[in-house]
């Protein structure tokens, strides 16, 4: 137990001239009556009521005692909590060019892409995870964290149109995601540091070619696990043309070559997806990857305990007004 206001302790100083008093005073008020000889009380019982003659003035001591004990704040918290926990680092890469818009899986591959993905942080509660998006550039839209329900609103708000509004360059930038992915992990003390990158096209702009960004990803011990997701099949994703949607078909142009290199260069996986079922399962895959012990520490937050004090206080502050009032009054 502690107290927020410490200070307040002294007051129980207090309690000394207190008692000096009470003995004082008890001394020269005590009553008296004039008897020739008091022979014949000498051996006489003393009764409860003469016994607790003074109980009122001890009562009126742990009263105040209490009070100060209130107005210091004693305050009371869990204790530290160490356990051993297991997780890596992962940072997850995924593709929100407008490819991603593709109805060949329903409603679209992102959305897909985002509720398969968002089980697959559900499951991993001891990791820390972060998650990077591309289209012609790339960017960290959370970096990593064990905070998951902050992540998951990230990846709610994870949007295909940035480049349709001009926010970002449009394209397919692998090798600047995948570089941008790796610049998080870098610095990790995690001995498992792992990177997840989805798309459904091909490199085709950014200054980063993706094998550059899978060597600096093998310098830095990061594992690579590429997905490409999507049929080969003609697919319609919608357009927004002088303001208004219009669809456009297009067939799959995933680089499938390339996505394998860059597993085979980092000691990762190159795995594919057509649908929601098999990209399902491509992550409960994954969700076996080796853990790594990591050392954590919890403790909850102080909170007040004043309540029994001051009910312990007030019960017998009424106890000893009933006391010195009825049972132990005293006259005059």
């Amino acid at each position: 137990m502690d107290f927020a206001n410490k200070e307040y302790l002294l007051l129980l100083l207090l309690l000394i001239p207190y008692v000096w008093w009470y003995v004082k005073r008890q001394r020269h008020q005590e009553p008296s009556m004039r008897m020739s000889d008091t022979f014949a009380y000498q051996h006489a019982p003393r009764s409860l009521r003469t016994r607790m003659i003074h109980l009122p003035a001890i009562l009126r001591g742990l009263v105040f005692a209490l009070v100060v004990i209130v107005l210091a704040r004693p305050q009371s918290y869990n204790a530290w909590n160490d356990r051993d926990t297991e997780g890596i680092d992962i940072m997850m890469a995924m593709d929100i060019s407008i490819s991603m818009l593709a109805e060949d899986v329903a409603p679209n591959r992102i959305e897909v892409a985002k509720d398969v993905a968002k089980e697959f942080i559900a499951d991993r509660q001891n990791d820390n995870i972060g998650l990077t998006v591309f289209a012609g550039e790339a960017f960290t839209q959370c970096p990593m964290t064990t905070d998951h329900a902050v992540l998951l609103n990230m990846l709610q708000g994870v949007r295909t149109d940035l480049a349709q509004n001009g926010l970002i360059e449009s394209g397919t930038a692998i090798g600047m995601g995948l570089a941008n992915a790796v610049s998080r992990l870098k610095d990790s003390k995690a001995k498992s540091k792992v990177v997840i990158l989805l798309t459904d096209g091909s490199n085709n702009v950014g200054d980063i070619s993706p094998m550059t960004a899978a060597e600096i990803a093998k310098q830095f011990g990061v594992r690579v696990y590429t997905i490409g997701f999507g049929t080969d099949e003609v697919a319609r994703y919608p357009v927004v043309v002088n303001g208004r949607t219009q669809y456009v078909n297009a067939k799959g142009e995933i680089d499938y070559k390339t996505l394998n290199d860059i597993a085979d260069a980092t000691n990762g996986h190159f795995y594919r997806a057509t649908n929601r079922k098999e990209l399902s399962q491509i992550y409960k895959d994954i969700d076996k990857l080796e853990k790594t012990k990591m050392k954590s520490k919890s403790v909850s937050r102080h909170y007040d305990v004043y309540e029994p004090f001051a009910l312990a206080a007030a019960l017998l502050l009424l106890l000893e007004i009933l006391m010195r009032t009825i049972w132990l009054r005293r006259l005059p």
